[in-house]
């Protein structure tokens, strides 16, 4: 995993080790409170109790960090999961299941870390990750649309597959993409 790293300006981009796990897990539930207002939900969210065990113990799955200094502040993890939460289509399941499907996880920048390269080094090393693993077929993703700047992002980094937003400000406003694989 040595071969996934890269200097953005003062910034580490890297895979995560274990003393990155409480910097991560920081900026994950920050994420759920601060931005996404619904905070922990242990049925969206039990990967976040238990990095380790979903990101770097598992053959295939990983867990990326953008570091300044010490502090970590920004994530993103790769994990071998059809889509499932919150409550998505069916048929997006059948067409991402499990095994064949890479699907990126929690891709967080801090806000005040924010613009500066971090989630494209990050959505980049995750990706090469993925194309790297001959049974990984497609690379998913899925989006809320109310978090500033998130759907313009994945909008210059993937492609469209379903917009799930219904209209109603208060229900999730989904929008799921895949990434090209170069391989």
């Amino acid at each position: 995993m040595t071969r996934y790293h890269r200097e953005v300006g003062p910034y580490e981009v890297r895979p995560a080790t274990e003393a990155d796990l409480p910097g991560a897990r920081s900026v994950m539930l920050d994420t759920f409170y601060h931005e996404f207002g619904y905070g922990y939900r242990p049925e969206w969210h039990a990967d976040v109790v238990d990095l380790a065990g979903a990101y770097l113990v598992p053959e295939r799955h990983a867990l990326f960090v953008a570091t300044k200094g010490d502090e970590v502040v920004a994530t993103t993890g790769v994990r071998s999961t059809a889509p499932k939460s919150p409550p998505h289509p069916a048929w997006l399941a059948e067409r991402y299941p499990s095994g064949p499907t890479a699907q990126l996880f929690r891709v967080y920048v801090r806000p005040e870390h924010r613009r500066c390269g971090l989630a494209k080094a990050l959505v980049a090393l995750a990706t090469e990750f993925v194309a790297d693993i001959p049974s990984y077929e497609r690379l998913y993703l899925h989006t809320d649309t109310r978090i500033e700047g998130a759907e313009p992002f994945w909008r210059s980094a993937a492609t469209e597959v379903h917009d799930n937003r219904d209209g109603d400000p208060i229900s999730f406003q989904t929008v799921h993409f895949e990434i090209p694989l170069a391989r």
